[in-house]
């Protein structure tokens, strides 16, 4: 697998393209900032981009998918939940006095259980709710994207529109503790003391999930 990341946006969100070299399809993570520095890569490592996959409807995560889509013509995916909840008048209101606009409607939903294919890679979809109605994490390759869900040594917060700590709780206990330990975490944000590491390390040191 091709993977490059990337800090974008005003808020450093962290965007991932990751791409299959045999058969030169890539999708984007969270290009949510520097599009054109974003297509230009892809164009660069010869590929070509078949999806924008957003890993939650926050708009620092999402105010990219209109150019990029513009740009490349792929489509966009989420889940439904955030793709209906955050296009309610309420949500939009409170993402614009962040100075963020509502994003366009996704071309596509990510469900739980299904996966995203590009080339001859696949990421298997985890609905993970909790920071947000449809936040996702994405496992493949060795890989676990976890967008807002799990931060290294934290979590996302749950105070903005549609969030739940009890929610997001349940979903680190049923959905993420139970995923082998092998697996490199790429968070949303680089908040913690490490860009990434592995799921096993982040079972004992992160105290959100230490102490399910």
């Amino acid at each position: 697998m091709i993977l490059k990341a990337f800090v974008v946006g005003s808020l450093g969100v962290n965007a991932f393209i990751m791409g299959c070299e045999e058969k030169k399809e890539a999708i984007v993570i969270d290009p949510a900032g520097s599009e054109e520095m974003l297509a230009k890569e892809i164009q660069n490592l010869g590929l070509n981009l078949k999806y924008i996959v957003n890993t939650h409807g926050h708009p620092d995560h999402t105010s990219g998918n209109r150019l990029m889509k513009k740009l490349t013509g792929a489509p966009v995916l989420m889940h439904r939940a955030d793709d209906e909840f955050f296009r309610r008048p309420d949500a939009v209101a409170t993402f614009r006095a962040w100075g963020f606009e509502a994003a366009p409607p996704a071309d596509g939903f990510l469900e739980d259980g299904n996966s995203v294919e590009f080339g001859n890679l696949k990421l298997d979809i985890i609905h993970t709710p909790g920071h947000s109605p449809g936040s996702v994490c994405l496992m493949g390759s060795g890989y676990l994207v976890t967008g807002d869900t799990l931060f290294i040594d934290g979590i996302g917060r749950t105070d903005l529109p549609g969030g739940s700590m009890e929610i997001l709780r349940l979903s680190l206990r049923e959905k993420i503790l139970p995923l082998p330990d092998d697996l490199t975490v790429l968070p949303g944000h680089d908040y913690g003391p490490r860009p990434t590491d592995t799921l096993g390390n982040q079972k004992k040191t992160n105290p959100y999930l230490r102490d399910l």
